[in-house]
C-alpha cells in the first residue's frame, strides 16, 4: 500500500498536467502496475488535496466559574439530574443572586441559561463522584442467589394489593462513605404508599432480617411480598431464603435503573433523608401522630374504595 502511495504521488501532477492522449498512457501503465480498476484509477488521479485544517480554537466555553455555579444550583435543587434543573435555573439564578449566594456577570449568566443538560452532567461527573462516596461498582449478576430471583420492572406491578412493598437503604454518611454509619432501610408499600422507615446499624443480612421482621409488624396489613435492589445485603442466601420461607415473594429491580424502585426511591428524599435528617427529634414526636393518623385515613379510603368496587362487580355479576 505504501508502494501505490508513492506512484500515485509521483505522477498525479503530471497525469493532471498531460493532455488526453498522454493520459491515457499514463492511466494504462498505472493500472498495470496496481491491478486498480480503471474507473477507480481515475478517481485516485483527479483526486484534489484537501486543505490542511487550521488549528481549532481548543479554549473551553466553560470553565471553573461555571462549573462552580452549577454546583451551588445543583445543591440548592436538592442534586436534580441535569435534565430537570436545567429549565429550573431561570427561576433559581434570580433568588441566588437576591440573597447573596452568587455573584455573576452578564456573561457568566448568559453561559448558564445557555447550557445543555450534557455539558451540565460533564462538569458536574466529579462532585457527583464525591456525593455517592465514589465510582459505582458493577454488580456481581453473576450470583447464583441473583439469577435465582426474578426482575420485577416498573410496569410490572398492575394495581397490585397492600402488602407489595419496595425496600431500600439510605446511608447517614454524608459524603464519605468510609467508616461505620447509621443506614435507615426504607419499606414502600406499592398500594397505599405507606412507608416505614427502620434504622439499622449494619448492613449485614441478620440486620435485614431483624429489620424487615420490625417491619412487617408496624404496617396495618400482612406483608406479601418485597422488593429489592441489587445490593448485596439482600442479594444473598440468607436473606431471600428467609423470606421464601416466610411466603414472601422476592423480586428485584434491573442494575441501575432507579425507576424500577420509583416508589422508595422518591420516598428516600422525600421522608428519610428531609424529615429524619434535619428535623429535631423533640418536632418530629410532636409530628409523627398526625403523621400516623394521615397515613392510616388514607389506607382506610383505599381500601373502602376497593371494597365498594368488590360490592359493584358482584352486583353486576348476579345481574
Amino acid at each position: 500500500m505504501a508502494t501505490r502511495t508513492e506512484l500515485v504521488e509521483a505522477i498525479i501532477e503530471r497525469y493532471r498536467s498531460s493532455c488526453r492522449a498522454d493520459k491515457q498512457r499514463i492511466l494504462d501503465e498505472f493500472v498495470a502496475v496496481t491491478g486498480y480498476h480503471r474507473k477507480h484509477a481515475i478517481r485516485v488521479l483527479a483526486r484534489r488535496k484537501k486543505p490542511s485544517p487550521g488549528h481549532k480554537n481548543t479554549s473551553l466555553r466553560y470553565g471553573s466559574d461555571v462549573r462552580d455555579a452549577l454546583i451551588v444550583l445543583w445543591e440548592v435543587s436538592e442534586r436534580l439530574c441535569s435534565k430537570r434543573l436545567k429549565p429550573l435555573i431561570p427561576v433559581l439564578l434570580p433568588a441566588l443572586e437576591r440573597h447573596g449566594r452568587l455573584e455573576l456577570d452578564a456573561a457568566l449568566r448568559g453561559k448558564l441559561m445557555t447550557v445543555s443538560p450534557a455539558t451540565m452532567d460533564r462538569l458536574l461527573t466529579e462532585v457527583r463522584i464525591v456525593a455517592r462516596g465514589g465510582q459505582r461498582r458493577r454488580a456481581g449478576m453473576s450470583s447464583a442467589v441473583r439469577r435465582s430471583v426474578p426482575v420485577r420492572t416498573f410496569g410490572d406491578w398492575n394495581d397490585p394489593p397492600p402488602g407489595f412493598v419496595e425496600v431500600d437503604f439510605v446511608a447517614h454518611s454524608g459524603t464519605s462513605s468510609s467508616g461505620s454509619f447509621v443506614q435507615t432501610m426504607v419499606l414502600t408499600d406499592i398500594s397505599t404508599g405507606w412507608t416505614e422507615c427502620i434504622p439499622v446499624r449494619t448492613r449485614d443480612s441478620g440486620n435485614v432480617i431483624v429489620a424487615i421482621k420490625q417491619a412487617r409488624s408496624q404496617f396495618p396489613f400482612p406483608l406479601l411480598g418485597v422488593d429489592f435492589d441489587n445490593d448485596s445485603a439482600f442479594m444473598n442466601e440468607f436473606v431471600v431464603s428467609w423470606c421464601r420461607s416466610e411466603n414472601l415473594e422476592v423480586t428485584r429491580s434491573r442494575a441501575y435503573r432507579k425507576n424500577d424502585q420509583a416508589h422508595v426511591e422518591q420516598k428516600n428524599g422525600a421522608t428519610c433523608v428531609v424529615w429524619w435528617g434535619t428535623v429535631g427529634s423533640s418536632v418530629r414526636k410532636r409530628r409523627l401522630p398526625f403523621v400516623n393518623f394521615m397515613r392510616l385515613s388514607a389506607f382506610t379510603a383505599i381500601c373502602f374504595s376497593r371494597h365498594l368496587s368488590c360490592r359493584r362487580r358482584r352486583g353486576s355479576e348476579r345481574a
